[in-house]
């Protein structure tokens, strides 16, 4: 009976394991500029996101809207080919504002991840 018991732990053990081992497969966003909801005195050249992993470029994506919902970069993000984990897109001049930024990130290992934050152009 106590080998049964000692084979269900084990079992168990596993199991949780395996689910901990899988939710490190995702990229999650380590830092931001401009930063997480931050007021800045000039528009920025680009919007970037840097990952805590290696992101697929082909799947991962990046865009800049403004507060009606319209698109506002100039439609090319990418990740950035010296730096797999950053994901970027090039911006206009932006006028005053609230501005959001919107991704996906695929990590390498295909799970996905999703998210946006704003920033403020004063």
């Amino acid at each position: 009976m106590r080998q049964v018991l000692n084979i269900f732990i084990l079992l168990g053990l596993i199991y949780v394991g395996a689910q901990t081992i899988a939710a490190w497969g995702h990229a999650f966003p380590d830092h931001s500029d401009p930063r997480v909801g931050s007021t800045i005195s000039a528009s920025p050249p680009k919007a970037r996101v840097w990952f805590d992993s290696e992101l697929e470029g082909e799947f991962s994506e990046i865009r800049v809207e403004n507060a009606d919902s319209e698109r506002v970069d100039k439609g090319e993000g990418h990740v950035d080919e010296s730096d797999a984990k950053l994901l970027e897109v090039d911006l206009p001049p932006l006028p005053a504002g609230i501005y959001r930024v919107i991704w996906t990130a695929v990590s390498r290992d295909g799970h996905r991840t999703e998210g946006s934050y704003t920033f403020t152009v004063k």
